[in-house]
């Protein structure tokens, strides 16, 4: 047991995920396979941009689930956090929300689905070049 606990933590340490939790617009980057008529594979990056609304935290088996609005439909994704076929995760904004699981959007529709953004202290820059003097010379 404890080989594949040690594998799984080495797979979950190798990959750079940023920090996002539900209410957050995330950006997902997947690699799709596609094969033409001729049997042809080719591989394409496609982006899928919406809200998460759930995050399954369970080792190598996280998940998290996306939900975004398509020409007035709704549109889910569940994808495993530690994916080979995920290339890129990135955070577009932080949402400020209560719960952990925002399954209630589903039933919401127009501006009532909305989620509030959050205010991100950004902290300011301090100079540390020194101070300048503009002395005449008489």
């Amino acid at each position: 047991m404890s080989r594949i606990r040690n594998i799984t933590d080495k797979l979950v340490e190798s990959k750079n995920i940023p920090v996002f939790n539900p209410g957050d617009t995330i950006k997902v980057n997947s690699i799709i396979k596609e094969t033409d008529a001729k049997g042809v594979e080719k591989q394409r990056i496609q982006a899928f941009q919406g809200v998460c609304v759930k995050r399954h935290n369970d080792g190598i088996s996280s998940t998290f689930t996306v939900r975004k609005m398509s020409e007035g439909i709704g549109v889910e994704r569940v994808y495993p956090l530690y994916s080979p076929m995920i290339e890129k995760i990135e955070l577009v904004n932080k949402g400020k929300v209560r719960r952990a699981n925002l399954s209630y959007i589903r039933k919401l529709s127009g501006k009532a689905a909305r989620i509030q953004r959050e205010e991100v202290k950004k902290e300011e820059a301090v100079s540390t070049a020194a101070p300048t003097t503009t002395a005449k010379k008489s």
